[in-house]
C-alpha cells in the first residue's frame, strides 16, 4: 500500500468521523430544544384552540370536547347549550376546506370559519369573506345547496367548486351536530 493512498483512508475516515459527530451534535440540539419547548408548545396550541373556539361563538361562556368526538365541542352559556362547534373538510378546487361550523341546538347554522384553505386568492378565498359566509347563518341542512344545484347559497362567481365544497362542509357539519343532539354515535 503506498502513502498516498493511505493518507486518502484516513482522509476519508476522518471525514466521515467529522460528519457523524456533526450529526450526533445536532440531534442532541434538537432533542434539548425540543425537551424544553414541548409544554409551551401544547400550551399555545391549547390557547390558540381556545381563541379559535371564541371566535365562533363569542357569547359563550365554556366550552367542553364532545366525548367520542374529536375536534367536536359544546359551547355553552350559564349552563345551557347554545351551540355545537363542529370540525368539518371537503375538497375545493386547490385542495381540501377546513372548517369549524357553530350549530345551533335547533341544528340551524350559526356561522362558520375557516381554519385552512389553499383556494385561489381573489376566487376562492372570497368563501372566508362575509358576503358569502353570512348566508349560511339559519340555515337548516336541506338548505344548504349551491344555487346552481337547486339551492338557496348565492355561489361565489368563478368559484363554484370552492363555493360547493365550503356548502357540503357545512352540511357536514350540521349533520353532525344533529347527530350529537339525537344522541347518536
Amino acid at each position: 500500500m503506498t502513502a498516498d493512498h493511505t493518507e486518502k483512508n484516513n482522509s476519508i475516515l476522518k471525514i466521515a468521523l467529522n460528519l457523524a459527530c456533526a450529526c450526533i451534535i445536532s440531534g442532541v440540539i434538537i432533542a434539548l430544544v425540543y425537551y424544553f419547548t414541548a409544554d409551551i408548545a401544547k400550551q399555545k396550541q391549547a390557547e390558540l384552540q381556545n381563541l379559535a373556539l371564541q371566535s365562533i361563538v363569542q357569547e359563550a361562556d365554556k366550552y367542553t370536547p364532545i366525548q367520542g368526538r374529536p375536534g367536536c365541542y359544546t359551547a355553552t352559556k350559564g349552563g345551557q347549550v347554545i351551540a355545537y362547534i363542529i370540525p368539518a373538510e371537503s375538497k375545493g378546487y386547490a385542495g381540501p376546506v377546513k372548517l369549524l361550523v357553530a350549530v345551533g341546538p335547533d341544528n340551524k347554522v350559526i356561522r362558520y370559519t375557516i381554519i385552512e384553505s389553499k383556494e385561489t386568492p381573489g376566487l376562492g378565498d372570497k368563501a372566508a369573506k362575509p358576503e358569502f359566509a353570512d348566508q349560511f347563518a339559519g340555515k337548516t341542512a336541506d338548505e344548504l345547496k349551491v344555487n346552481k344545484d337547486g339551492g338557496t347559497i348565492q355561489a361565489i362567481s368563478g368559484a363554484t367548486i370552492t363555493s360547493r365544497a365550503v356548502t357540503r362542509a357545512v352540511k357536514n357539519a350540521v349533520d353532525e351536530a344533529a347527530s350529537i343532539t339525537k344522541g347518536g354515535k
